[in-house]
């Protein structure tokens, strides 16, 4: 997956500890922001993944959280246009980007000079 892709599984992880905790009020607001957008995009490619969301949400809270919390290609594009905007607050939402930067540069290894060098001359 790509830091994006990456980022966004974090943040829908985060909204999948939402919904354990409250179901009804977590699918309610999916229910409303899925009928926004459909408002906003009346046509295109972005019904198909709308269409997509409603099946999904129709399966119930194991369904959504499989959605949420996959790194399987079809809910990857799915949480490209997912219906779980507003379910952090921007605190929650920010401390889950400041986590996931941290474990990015936790992973990170130092480069040694040789191989940097190396790098250089191959530019």
């Amino acid at each position: 997956m790509t830091r994006e892709q990456l980022q966004t599984l974090w943040l829908h992880r985060a909204v999948a500890g939402r919904l354990v905790r409250d179901p009804r009020a977590v699918l309610a607001a999916a229910a409303i922001n899925l009928r926004r957008l459909r408002r906003m995009h009346p046509e295109g490619r972005a019904w198909e993944w709308l269409d997509r969301w409603d099946a999904v949400l129709e399966q119930g809270v194991e369904g959504v959280l499989e959605a949420l919390t996959s790194s399987a290609e079809y809910a990857v594009e799915l949480r490209v246009t997912s219906p779980f905007a507003g379910i952090l607050s921007e605190r929650e939402r920010q401390t889950v980007l400041e986590a996931f930067a941290q474990s990015r540069h936790d992973h990170a290894r130092p480069m040694r000079p040789e191989t940097f060098e190396a790098v250089l001359r191959g530019v």
